[in-house]
């Protein structure tokens, strides 16, 4: 009887192993607001650490490093020019471009800032956000967006990285 277990022992402890190791995640959150006041598109975006790093390391510089104690200007360029290349934003149809406003540090994730301005009514908003996906093609980034009272979500995957909204 004692063969019997330990052979079973043996034999399962590989599938309870795989099924215990975690499995990673790969997500973005963007929230987008349009404060009217300020005819501006106000733009968070969340991207974890260590993910962002992978890519900025793989595209710009093996060496950079992604801490709060890295101050270097030359880290906030190529996130700026990450962030512009792999975000699109159409505000009622015509192509605006946001301007990268810096970035702070949450426990795990990297909080960018960014901000589109001169954008006096916002009827329809169609977003492409292509973050991550040439390391990791499940990848989904999640875009929130509120305009005055009204708040909509759109989860942007690979293979379909745009969605539009319109406001009525």
């Amino acid at each position: 009887m004692k063969r019997i277990v330990l052979l079973l022992t043996v034999l399962c402890a590989p599938l309870f192993l795989a099924n215990s190791s975690a499995h990673k995640f790969y997500v973005s959150i963007t929230k987008i607001e349009y404060v009217q006041d300020q005819q501006s598109l106000q733009i968070i975006t969340k991207i974890f650490i260590d993910d962002f790093e992978d890519v900025l390391q793989e595209r710009y510089d093996p060496d950079l490093i992604l801490d709060s104690t890295n101050d270097d200007k030359t880290v906030d360029l190529y996130i700026e020019k990450y962030l512009l290349k792999k975000l699109e934003i159409k505000a009622n149809g015509a192509k605006v471009t946001p301007r990268y406003l810096g970035r702070e540090y949450d426990i795990e994730t990297l909080v960018c800032y960014l901000e589109v301005t001169g954008i006096k009514e916002l009827k329809s908003l169609e977003v492409t956000n292509d973050f991550l996906f040439e390391l990791f093609p499940e990848q989904q980034n999640i875009v929130h967006v509120k305009k005055d009272d009204k708040r909509r979500s759109m989860i942007l995957l690979k293979d379909e990285s745009t969605d539009m909204l319109k406001f009525n």
